[in-house]
């Protein structure tokens, strides 16, 4: 596609001045940039803060019409250190902008929600030291699972993502048991499917991936609810042998009918990319498998599976925030502060 190029006296002008960290964080930086954000600027800001790093190709996709007009105001929301940035190497070609919540960011969050800026638990130098993280991949990945869904149901699919927490709340939640990378809830057809990822990047072997499901067993025990895990692979080869690892560990369990299983590997997406679609392959210890299932699809596989409610669910968060709803607002209102 031919697109109109930057101006040359673009390409030439300085660097645009960012104030530093301390002043963005100041009350009457925060004041002046009141009138400046639009309710979307907002929600990106909860969703970096939530999920500690974005693209910029999963930003776009998930709030944007189109990748110009998301980098056009990712830059302005930069210069204004609600966001930061960074751009990791790739051996070829060049990666997309990385973003992270930034000083101005953090303080109107705190801000909004009456709490003191400290009460976040937000450092500049923790937020965009993920750049040199060894998790970073991981942590991209596992967000790209979720941004497709959303992007998917902007383009006018079927269902919808109501519910997605990050690898942290989940800790806080759940972790003197599990840790999962997400939790999620998805919205089609009048039914809602929750679940936990396990996101995979084969760097455990098999058995060792397998031997976090006694783990769900317990809490499936604990809580009284049973709560789909999902694993996504990135090809289908890991995928047949850590499917091989789940059957075995599942067989051994007193319950496994407590702990429903399904995995999917990138290898095996359509077209659309759409993890919603027909991906799905559930697990079972002593039965047949049927084929991929669409994501909504999974409850009929799974009868022991309570349906939860439609809609989000809240998580209580003392002095920290909400969940934000993987639903971005509407691009055109701004809020007063």
């Amino acid at each position: 596609m031919i697109t109109n190029p930057i101006p040359q006296r673009a390409l030439r002008a300085h660097r645009p001045p960012r104030p530093t960290p301390r002043a963005a964080a100041t009350g009457e930086y925060i004041a002046r940039l009141a009138s400046r954000l639009t309710a979307r600027d907002r929600w990106i800001a909860r969703m970096l803060h939530e999920h500690k790093v974005l693209t910029s190709t999963q930003l776009a996709a998930m709030a944007w019409p189109s990748q110009r007009s998301a980098n056009m105001r990712l830059r302005e929301l930069f210069t204004w250190r609600v966001v930061d940035r960074f751009q990791p190497y790739a051996p070829s070609g060049s990666a997309p902008m990385h973003y992270v919540l930034d000083a101005a960011g953090a303080a109107i969050l705190a801000h909004e929600d009456g709490l003191d800026p400290r009460d976040l638990g937000y450092r500049h130098e923790r937020a965009i030291g993920i750049a040199h993280s060894l998790r970073l991949a991981h942590t991209v990945g596992t967000n790209e699972v979720f941004t497709t869904l959303i992007a998917g149901a902007r383009r006018g699919g079927s269902g919808q993502l109501t519910t997605w927490w990050s690898e942290a709340r989940c800790a806080r939640h759940f972790g003197d048991i599990v840790r999962p990378d997400a939790y999620a809830r998805w919205q089609e057809a009048g039914s809602t499917v929750e679940w936990f990822l396990e996101y995979d990047l084969a760097t455990e072997r098999p058995d060792r991936v397998a031997a976090k499901l006694p783990a769900y067993a317990k809490l499936a025990t604990t809580t009284g609810i049973t709560t789909p895990l999902l694993l996504w692979l990135p090809t289908a080869r890991r995928e047949a042998a850590v499917r091989r690892a789940l059957t075995a560990a599942l067989a051994e369990l007193d319950q496994p009918a407590r702990v429903p299983v399904a995995t999917a590997s990138t290898d095996h997406l359509t077209t659309d990319g759409n993890p919603a679609g027909e991906h799905w392959l559930p697990v079972y210890a002593h039965r047949p498998t049927p084929g991929r299932l669409r994501l909504a699809g999974l409850l009929a596989a799974w009868p022991q599976v309570t349906p939860v409610g439609s809609g989000g669910v809240a998580a209580p968060s003392p002095g920290g925030l909400l969940p934000p709803s993987p639903t971005p607002p509407p691009a055109s209102v701004r809020t007063s502060g």
